[in-house]
């Protein structure tokens, strides 16, 4: 991996009554490492981190302790950080979480299985020089959350996909929104990248259950409540969609990311949508807040 350059693996679920939520994100060259940018993001595989995200009714727990190399361990179908793996097989994705939280220092345990519809092969470059790409591996999936810190278990709708960069992410782009829907039609994917040079790859997928892409013609821009950051927010949509933020799940200086609520054939759907300020990250303003809830174990 070049210096300045990234990789990242993104699972999320929510479960099937829409109560409970995960997001879990291994990162090799840490894109939001205050430690990463400032040690001049020269060893990627020096700076790698498991974050871990719970969603609950009653609250949740975070935790995303960034690692040195020595905490790495991959091969074909294994991916180790510090004592949490990913572990990928005939049946799925494991991911066996061994972490502990922050800012509040309280144990994440347990196990969580991604058990694809289908697995998508191809990957799309995110910008017009092929520096940053992204491959949605499994858009449609079923996950189970089995953690016994805290006592949870629950069962729902799943995704996977997969990030790769040549150079920092704030390099390439100004800002970026993204969500992913699941519908009767299979896993609506709205990506819409502001590149810095060159033009902007929006895409407007519909990822089936057999696997097949159907890509359409985006639908408008339509504006979101910004967060108490004041960070924009917007999705695609048609106005038959009403899309709407169901819940807040993250509001930092420049990113964001919620639940998200639209109709579809007449239904309501839930899904994910996540926004992204490159412009705040390159100012540099906000990276002195991020090691309190990002701290590097030594």
């Amino acid at each position: 991996m070049p210096p300045g350059g990234y990789a990242w693996w993104y699972i999320d679920g929510i479960s099937d009554d829409g109560q409970q939520g995960i997001t879990l994100i291994a990162f090799v060259g840490s894109v939001f490492s205050p430690y990463y940018c400032w040690a001049g993001r020269t060893d990627p595989e020096n700076h790698v981190a498991l974050n871990v995200a719970l969603y609950q009714t009653s609250g949740g727990r975070w935790s995303m302790t960034e690692r040195g190399r020595d905490a790495l361990s991959r091969d074909v179908s294994t991916l180790a950080i510090g004592p949490s793996r990913l572990s990928w097989d005939a049946g799925g994705l494991t991911i066996h979480i061994r972490e502990i939280g922050a800012p509040l220092p309280r144990p994440l345990r347990g196990t969580v299985r991604l058990r694809p519809n289908a697995l998508q092969g191809r990957t799309f470059d995110l910008d017009d020089a092929a520096r940053h790409q992204w491959r949605p591996i499994a858009p449609g999936a079923r996950i189970e959350v089995e953690m016994s810190e805290p006592g949870l278990s629950w069962s729902g709708h799943g995704y996977f996909d997969h990030n790769r960069g040549g150079e920092p992410l704030e390099a390439g782009f100004a800002r970026w929104d993204w969500s992913r829907s699941d519908t009767p039609q299979g896993t609506l994917i709205q990506y819409d990248p502001t590149a810095r040079q060159g033009g902007d790859r929006l895409m407007s997928l519909m990822i089936r259950p057999d696997g097949g892409i159907d890509e359409r013609e985006a639908p408008p821009k339509v504006p979101l409540p910004p967060t108490l950051w004041r960070l924009e927010r917007a999705t695609r949509a048609t106005p038959e969609m009403t899309p709407r933020i169901s819940r807040n799940l993250e509001d930092a200086p420049f990113y964001a990311r919620a639940m998200l609520a639209t109709r579809m054939d007449g239904k309501e759907v839930l899904g994910v949508h996540e926004s992204l300020s490159g412009d705040r990250l390159k100012a540099g303003w906000v990276w002195p807040f991020l090691p309190f809830r990002m701290p590097r174990a030594f």
